[in-house]
């Protein structure tokens, strides 16, 4: 089984959309994109700057409309199947709701804008951020979390764990880290998937009621535990309530390795996931997919046996 994933925030560079509307209507698909969004998806992935696209407003539907056009790509070279498998880090659950027609693209989107600018106002209360929690023996990492003050946000596996709180904690945390940890700070701009962002849950779920759902086409996991996902409104109840809860990469990988992964290949903008794949998931040929070029390699897998 291909399993194809979707990164999250953090993964955007500038002008990465650029080599995407080279493709055939991908200009027109990210215009419907942006009204859906309420973002200029093609301005900030072309020729916005690297603090600008930092902003989680604008992050979060430019990373989802990323992958969207990238499934479309897929679809229309016949790379991808109901076969195949899906899943997203973080905000790329809305992508993967999307690619497993949970939501319709344009809801997705739409979704995520709401939940971008609602995440934002969440993290403009009080000044906090995101570290990279590489090494260590994880008890002791996450016990020297909770001395600091902070909570643990994404379990990515590999050895990495992202923990997040106030930027004065953060700082105190790798001043003195965990033994054998390196900490490396994130270019992220608040405490995602942690008690910070509570007052955005309510918002999302708002929205959330106002879209139809469907159940997914192909396998789907989801992040609260690495778990399939069989109904669509399940889904997009655990969407919800990610904003504000851990993200279980971990788990999602050890669930592809079970399923009997034979290859896995990350949506625009790409790296990230495959980063950690190579390091829980030795072994399993992957390709990170950063511009329509890439395809050719995706083609390469699956002629390889990657079906």
């Amino acid at each position: 089984m291909i399993v194809f994933v979707a990164p999250g925030q953090g993964s955007q560079t500038p002008g990465f959309l650029a080599p995407w509307l080279e493709l055939k209507g991908t200009r027109e698909l990210l215009e419907g994109l942006s009204d859906a969004a309420q973002v200029d998806l093609v301005r900030h992935g072309t020729v916005s700057d690297a603090d600008t696209i930092r902003d989680t407003s604008v992050a979060q539907p430019l990373i989802v409309a990323a992958g969207i056009v990238t499934l479309n790509a897929l679809a229309e070279a016949e790379l991808i199947s109901p076969a195949d498998g899906i899943a997203g880090h973080s905000v790329g659950e809305f992508t993967a709701a999307a690619g497993a027609g949970v939501l319709e693209p344009m809801d997705a989107v739409r979704l995520v804008g709401i939940r971008g600018r609602a995440m934002a106002e969440a993290a403009s209360q009080e000044k906090t951020g995101m570290s990279a929690v590489v090494g260590g023996d994880e008890a002791d990492v996450l016990s020297r979390v909770e001395t600091h003050g902070l909570q643990a946000a994404n379990f990515n596996g590999g050895g990495q764990i992202v923990v997040a709180g106030s930027t004065a904690s953060l700082s105190e945390f790798a001043a003195n880290p965990p033994a054998g940890a390196r900490v490396i700070p994130l270019q992220v701009a608040g405490a995602f998937h942690t008690s910070y962002m509570t007052s955005a849950v309510s918002v999302l779920q708002e929205a959330a009621s106002q879209v139809n759902t469907h159940d997914p086409v192909r396998p789907l996991w989801t992040n609260r535990d690495g778990s399939l996902v069989t109904r669509g409104l399940s889904f997009v109840d655990l969407l919800v309530g990610q904003v504000s809860s851990p993200v279980r990469w971990d788990l999602c990988m050890t669930s592809f390795d079970a399923a009997g992964i034979t290859g896995l290949i990350e949506l625009a903008p790409a790296g990230a996931l495959v980063g950690l794949a190579k390091r829980a998931l030795k072994g399993v040929p992957t390709v990170a997919i950063k511009s329509p070029n890439d395809l050719d390699a995706v083609r390469e897998l699956i002629a390889q046996g990657g079906n």
